[in-house]
């Protein structure tokens, strides 16, 4: 494995990272980065310290509403309809929200605005990525998770061109040295296949989204012998054209979608997120929907993604455990577990008197955040999941995201704090 240069162990991470699984699961999964954030929790590494909803252990992080079928048909709450439409005042056409508030989850409570749109939802899509790879581990072994366990712990996998280009940084952390940085992944650089799951759901890295991608082809096409010696990868990707990889590729991404009961004309991830993987596999458009991205949600915490070890792996990897940002970023969400994933595409054209900034896009301006927030099990505490997209121009669409969560955090407390029995009943 490639060493890494010790510039400082203070822990920097970019506005537009943020990290992922519950820290105690470098035993269990091997995922370096773990490592560092439970010493840095500990205070033996200089480091990020977690909230209180950010300490969950691999025990407490796991889907809640196992053994439920109920079906993505709520009828719409008009209270919190109302509420969310005006939280938006004139920007609200501009908006696509979804709401389902699972607090008492015999009486699921679900709201929704403009919830029909479909825009492309950037990042999100690497959670259909995840969807895809767990669905083909199952396929290869339906009756095995061990084995599919072994091939995320011990496939290694060497960074190639696929990594070009990125600016999203990721964790190198190697345990026995405790030789830390912060870095774009380069050509060169070694993982697990946890640990390229974990760079591409957690810090969101382009890098590591196309490398999965990559590995996704050569799973889907090799099976049970994946994985496969740098010599045959070479030799296949030499002898399929771009269109025949990305024959390979939409199939199995759109099957995906299909097997797991989601409708592939509201959710798709169409391309590799690098330029040198758009170029070498053929792709198509990519697009998310509200409502849809909700369902995916609600399946993940029925253990229906898969089934329960994969549903189970996609929400340890969505956990969230070092900075908060954009949606999840509000102080009054700190003491809530928050399970996250968020997509950002903005653009600008000249216009007198505007700066263009990040998030701030004067031409396209589209943000995608889906969450699930969710208090202690088996407590008064509140437990939700949400799904907002928004293209509103010329605004900081991070903290527009942010105050939103807040508004909405505060409806449900208000709802809930109302339907609770008072002490004389």
């Amino acid at each position: 494995m490639r060493k890494l240069i010790l510039a400082t162990l203070a822990l920097c991470v970019s506005g537009s990272t943020a990290w992922a699984y519950p820290i105690d699961g470098y035993p269990d999964t091997g995922i370096r980065r773990l490592n560092f954030y439970e010493l840095a929790q500990k205070g033996e590494v200089d480091g990020r310290k977690q909230p209180a909803g950010g300490l969950l252990g691999l025990a407490d992080v796991k889907p809640r509403l196992i053994g439920s079928t109920q079906a993505f048909d709520f009828p719409v709450d008009a209270d919190y309809a109302g509420q969310i439409t005006s939280f938006l005042g004139s920007d609200a056409p501009n908006y696509g929200i979804t709401l389902l508030d699972l607090t008492d989850p015999s009486a699921p409570i679900y709201a929704e605005h403009n919830a029909g749109i479909r825009n492309n939802v950037g990042s999100v899509g690497k959670l259909l990525v995840g969807l895809a790879f767990f669905q083909t581990l199952a396929e290869i072994y339906p009756n095995d998770i061990e084995a599919r366990r072994q091939v995320l712990i011990t496939t290694s996998i060497v960074a190639d061109e696929f990594v070009k280009t990125d600016h999203h940084k990721v964790v190198f952390w190697d345990v026995e040295s405790r030789v830390f940085e912060h870095r774009p992944i380069h050509v060169g650089d070694e993982g697990s296949l946890y640990d390229w799951l974990d760079w591409m759901l957690s810090a969101s890295s382009n890098a590591a989204a196309s490398t999965i991608e990559e590995q996704l082809i050569l799973l889907k096409h090799f099976g049970k012998e994946y994985p496969v010696s740098l010599e045959r990868k070479a030799e296949f990707f030499s002898t399929h054209n771009a269109a025949a990889l990305g024959a390979i590729f939409l199939a199995t991404m759109k099957s995906a979608v299909v097997d797991n009961g989601l409708d592939p004309d509201l959710i798709r991830q169409g391309s590799f997120f690098t330029r040198t993987g758009k170029a070498r596999v053929t792709g198509t458009t990519s697009y998310g929907n509200p409502r849809e991205l909700a369902h995916l949600l609600l399946r993940m915490e029925q253990g229906r993604l898969v089934d329960e070890y994969s549903s189970t792996e996609l929400k340890r990897m969505l956990y969230m455990t070092q900075r908060r940002i954009r949606y999840a970023s509000h102080p009054a969400l700190n003491d809530y577990a928050v399970y996250f994933k968020s997509g950002s595409l903005y653009s600008c054209i000249p216009e007198e008197g505007f700066r263009c900034g990040k998030y701030m896009g004067n031409k396209t301006n589209l943000l995608a955040s889906i969450a699930i927030i969710e208090g202690p099990e088996n407590s008064q505490r509140y437990h939700y999941l949400v799904v907002v997209s928004s293209n509103v121009l010329r605004k900081n669409s991070a903290v527009a995201h942010q105050t939103l969560a807040m508004r909405i955090h505060r409806m449900i407390e208000k709802r809930h704090a109302q339907d609770a029995p008072s002490a004389t009943e």
